[in-house]
């Protein structure tokens, strides 16, 4: 079973890469929301970055064809999540915590302990 550092609907920075630092102030990278993971392949996919082109066929009639831009995926080593509360790029950790009896292990920021959900 692979698993990854982030999940779908977290916000991430792209460490690497032409989104870098390219289209930005300097010192100021490239965020998003995770749309779509792929554990299997180490991938995910991020809205509004990394966008490709693609040509599709009609494939009904009276369905239009042309160029269609999508995100394409990219691997999750190259992104880092953002920490909601301090708003800083932050590594992620675990803790156990006692919810209703039960001990739950659960995600946390590294710069402040703020539990990601």
């Amino acid at each position: 079973m692979n698993t990854l550092h982030v999940k779908q609907g977290d916000t991430v920075i792209l460490r690497t890469g032409k989104y870098k630092d390219k289209f930005s102030k300097p010192g100021v990278r490239k965020t998003g929301k995770i749309v779509g993971v792929s554990p299997k392949e180490g991938k995910v996919i991020v809205e509004g970055i990394n966008k490709v082109k693609k040509h599709v066929k009609p494939r009904r009639q009276g369905e239009l064809g042309g160029i269609v831009e999508a995100e394409a995926p990219i691997y999750a080593c190259k992104v880092q999540l953002v920490c909601p509360k301090c708003d800083k790029p932050t590594r992620v950790g675990h803790a156990f915590k006692e919810v209703k009896g039960e001990t739950k292990k659960v995600r946390i920021c590294r710069k402040c302990d703020a539990e990601l959900s």
